[in-house]
Order: C-alpha cells, then sequence, then structure tokens
C-alpha cells in the first residue's frame, strides 16, 4: 500500500513538473505580443464573456460554475500540497545552483543580462500566478 502511494505521489509530481516546464516553454514559443495580454482565470472569463456575448446573468452563473471547480481542485490538492511545497523548496535549490554555474562561465556583462532575463522570466511567471492562485501548487521556478 505504502509502495503504490509513493508510485502515485511520483506520478502527480512527473506530471505536474512536466505540464510546468510544458507551460513555460510555450510561453516562450508564443511571441511578445502576446505577453502584454491579460492572464489567467479572470483574464479567460472576461474573454469568455466577451467572445460569446453573455448577458450578466450566464456571466454571474459560468462565474459561479468556475468558482466551484476552482474549489473542488483545490480541494485535490490539499492532502498532497506539503509534498509539492517541499519539492519546490528543493526546486529552487537546484535553480539557484545551475544558476550560480552558469554565470561561472560567462563574462560580467552576459552574467548581468543572465541576471536580467531570470529577474524577467520571474516577474512574468508571477504575473502568470497573479490572482486566482490559492490553494494552486507551485511550479517549477525559472531557470
Amino acid at each position: 500500500m505504502e509502495r503504490s502511494k509513493g508510485y502515485a505521489l511520483m506520478f502527480l509530481l512527473g506530471a505536474f513538473l512536466a505540464g510546468g516546464a510544458l507551460g513555460f516553454s510555450a510561453d516562450r514559443v508564443i511571441g511578445e505580443g502576446h505577453r502584454r495580454e491579460m492572464r489567467g482565470p479572470r483574464a479567460y472569463r472576461q474573454k469568455m464573456a466577451e467572445e460569446l456575448k453573455l448577458t450578466p446573468q450566464q456571466q454571474a452563473s459560468v462565474d459561479s460554475l468556475i468558482e466551484q471547480k476552482h474549489r473542488q481542485i483545490v480541494a485535490l490538492y490539499k492532502p498532497v500540497r506539503p509534498q509539492l511545497d517541499s519539492i519546490a523548496v528543493v526546486a529552487r535549490v537546484v535553480s539557484d545552483s545551475t544558476h550560480a554555474q552558469i554565470k561561472r562561465l560567462l563574462n560580467r556583462d552576459q552574467q548581468a543580462k543572465l541576471d536580467k532575463m531570470r529577474a524577467g522570466a520571474r516577474r512574468e511567471l508571477a504575473e502568470r500566478r497573479g490572482g486566482d492562485t490559492a490553494g494552486r501548487p507551485p511550479g517549477p521556478p525559472p531557470f
């Protein structure tokens, strides 16, 4: 029984990390013009309301359903949240270590540019996670 829990946790971890990596990569491929658009669940709701021309009553019902879905997903993650948080801390340490190793290979100008790139990637990640992130597990750190 304990072994199957370990396999399930490893599967969830793998799926989580793969999803984060794919999302991070897809964001890089999409183009600078798209990055300036609003993001997140609220932006999606707004876009849905505009494109579907929802009435205020429809929009209220859709918002209610999306909030309900969000609460259900938060509840699903609750049992594994401590493990995901621990993994996120270790992932940050690995990321910081790799960043330091890469910096040692670069000249001062390259190091400064790398630091700016990393800071920008972290800002973008924070913006993507802005709003409706309560209960959502942390994703992999940039770089």
